[in-house]
């Protein structure tokens, strides 16, 4: 029971249904971090006293005693500082955007390929005001060996190859720096 303060009759902690909110808040959060792979998991500031409950309940695959094993690693989590909590939260946030921009870029470069293999020197042109730094001629050979490896029901190979260097094409130096902050973060991490 919660209680009264007798002198301003305000009420003297969270009432039980915004505890459970916040316990149920931080088992999906724990859903969360045993969904993740290890390489994911590693990425973000989980405590290590956590990482073996983690394992756990990723190791558990009977229904009933992954649940409990659940619970039991949300038990664990809620004992550690509001900060961290939300530091991990920040973290998963993070990560979910850097994926769906991931993805964006990917299905930005499948149409660039989709377009170049259907509309020829049009879209090249296209494409070469968009990345000067591109290589036509590179580009006009993969396209016809791509062309002609569907012709002639061959291994994608030049249609692969277009992927990468689209990828290669659209990736920024911001992507580069990014890249190198978190790997540099990461052996920071380790040491």
């Amino acid at each position: 029971m919660r209680g009264r303060d007798e002198e301003t009759g305000e009420f003297l902690g969270s009432s039980r249904s915004q505890q459970r909110r916040e316990a149920l808040e931080v088992l999906a959060l724990g859903e969360k971090l045993v969904a993740l792979t290890p390489a994911q998991l590693s990425r973000l500031p989980v405590p290590e006293s956590l990482i073996p409950h983690i394992e756990e309940a990723r190791r558990i695959t009977a229904h009933i005693a992954h649940k409990r094993q659940l619970a039991f690693l949300a038990k664990q989590m809620r004992r550690e500082e509001d900060e961290t909590l939300e530091k991990i939260r920040d973290a998963l946030d993070a990560n979910s955007e850097t994926s769906r921009r991931e993805v964006a870029t990917m299905h930005r470069i499948e149409r660039w390929r989709e377009r170049l293999l259907a509309e020829g020197d049009e879209a090249l042109t296209e494409l070469l005001e968009e990345y000067p730094q591109a290589d036509r001629q590179h580009l006009r050979a993969l396209l016809r060996n791509a062309r002609e490896e569907k012709l002639r029901n061959k291994p994608p190979r030049a249609f692969r190859e277009i992927f990468q260097v689209l990828r290669e094409l659209a990736r920024t130096p911001e992507d580069d720096d990014a890249g190198e902050d978190a790997d540099d973060a990461h052996e920071r991490d380790e040491d």
